[in-house]
């Protein structure tokens, strides 16, 4: 377990970014938590903040692009009340490139690692202590840490994010993540429940499990529950919804499956990653499994769990891809009855097998085959909102649109975004984190809009 450093850092303020995956967002929580616990006081922006501290993702070069850029905007921004801003950079990129953040982030103070999350404290003590212009680097490996033994600041209370393991082994060709945040590490199952418990009783609705690869948990412990036996006892702790992410079709059971099916709290959406609809080209990417076995999957899961939403990943322009291959990742889209996915163009990362492949597919290719690619899925998710019309469907609220506060957004139990207007006494204060019942009179590319009806629960 990590015990955080103690630091003499009360009263300054501070800000979090975060990028990337539900396991930043859950990491960023676990920061603003340690640094509340240690005296600092959270502010809205970076203007505001003695300390800004950016959780990164390396996955692809968009993030770091990002990044580079909010981090230089630190440089003419105005002085925070001490005087000293202090800019820490954390996560994936801290720890694939900490040596060189100081070239690419000059205005980088501290560069702490995916494992370096209870040293902060004691990081930024250290950074307030030298000049400007000196970075401090943190990215020991201790992996029998945990991030989830530290404190925690939820940014919504009625949803939680719940780690069940860390790290990955699967060294996909492609993926920096073995690498940056190591082998499969489990959480002890009693510990995972206990939290969910914690979670529930200070008012979360929905849990969602975490890891790089779900259905890998428990592989390194003795005498662990499958992850299918983890599920339903998660689903006995008292959260209305549960979900989980991520999960490799390599290891998906029908004994996941069946809990699906004859568990109500655990919703009817399966988030599973495709990449690719081409045998050869998920050869290539360390699959290790073909497009037949894809479908037969989705096939099984759709036949098993009533009602499921099935979404997915997809890449284009991975080396080697020809138009062949990629009209079978198109193929795949209706073949595999998805209602939607996160399409991405290849990113090469350093230090991947796949990054030194030859025939790097050019970028103008790449795009236009991300452009029709996305029209496919526009359309298989129009398709599935179209459905929900003239539909009740349940919606857990999460508060008003970003664009309008008028409207209030949440999700139904497959994971389709919902709109509805808010109105006399029922607006984001009353209803954020309660459950209500939405008639669909309206479908959209990426949304349903109705009306509420009944009463709030």
């Amino acid at each position: 377990m990590p015990v955080a450093e103690r630091a003499n850092l009360e009263g300054l303020t501070f800000w979090v970014k975060t990028f990337g995956c539900q396991m930043n967002f859950h990491e960023s929580e676990r920061v603003s938590g340690l640094l509340e616990a240690e005296g600092l006081m959270p502010v809205g922006t970076p203007d505001e903040a003695d300390v800004c501290v950016f959780m990164t993702c390396c996955v692809r070069e968009k993030a770091d692009t990002h990044l580079a850029g909010q981090v230089s905007a630190m440089t003419s921004a105005p002085a925070p009340p001490s005087g000293r801003r202090i800019v820490a950079i954390g996560g994936c990129i801290a720890q694939r490139d900490a040596e060189n953040v100081r070239a690419a982030m000059p205005r980088a103070d501290i560069a702490f690692g995916t494992q370096a999350i209870p040293r902060l404290p004691g990081l930024i003590e250290r950074a307030l202590g030298q000049k400007p212009g000196t970075l401090i680097v943190d990215v020991e490996e201790p992996y029998d840490a945990f991030s989830a033994d530290l404190p925690q600041h939820r940014t919504d209370m009625w949803r939680a994010w719940v780690p069940i393991m860390y790290g990955c082994n699967n060294f996909c060709t492609y993926c920096v993540v073995p690498y940056v945040r190591g082998r499969e590490r489990s959480r002890p199952a009693a510990e995972i429940l206990a939290e969910c418990e914690r979670v529930v009783t200070s008012g979360a609705r929905e849990i969602c499990l975490l890891g790089q690869n779900v259905n890998s948990y428990g592989h390194d412990l003795e005498n662990a529950p499958s992850f299918a036996e983890l599920l339903a006892e998660v689903a006995k702790t008292g959260a209305d919804r549960v979900r989980f992410t991520s999960s490799h079709p390599k290891d998906l059971t029908e004994e996941t499956l069946q809990v699906m099916a004859r568990t109500p709290q655990v919703m009817p959406h399966l988030h599973l990653a495709a990449q690719s609809g081409s045998d050869r080209i998920l050869a290539a990417m360390g699959r290790r499994y073909g497009r037949d076995d894809y479908l037969a999957l989705a096939r099984r899961a759709h036949e098993v769990v009533d009602g499921l939403a099935l979404t997915t990943d997809l890449i284009v322009g991975f080396p080697g891809e020809t138009e062949e291959d990629f009209r079978a990742t198109l193929d795949l889209v209706g073949e595999a009855d998805l209602q939607g996915a996160f399409t991405f163009i290849y990113s090469k990362r350093a230090g991947t097998k796949a990054a030194s492949m030859p025939d790097q597919v050019p970028g103008e290719i790449a795009h236009e085959r991300l452009e029709r690619l996305a029209e496919a899925i526009r359309d298989v998710s129009a398709k599935a909102h179209a459905s929900l019309v003239g539909t009740s469907v349940e919606v857990l609220v999460e508060g008003p649109s970003k664009r309008d506060e008028g409207v209030l957004v949440g999700h139904s139990p497959q994971n389709f975004t919902v709109h509805f207007p808010a109105s006399a006494g029922r607006g984001a204060r009353e209803l954020t984190g309660r459950i209500v019942d939405v008639d669909v009179e309206e479908a959209r590319s990426f949304y349903v809009r109705g009306h509420v009806r009944g009463e709030p629960r």
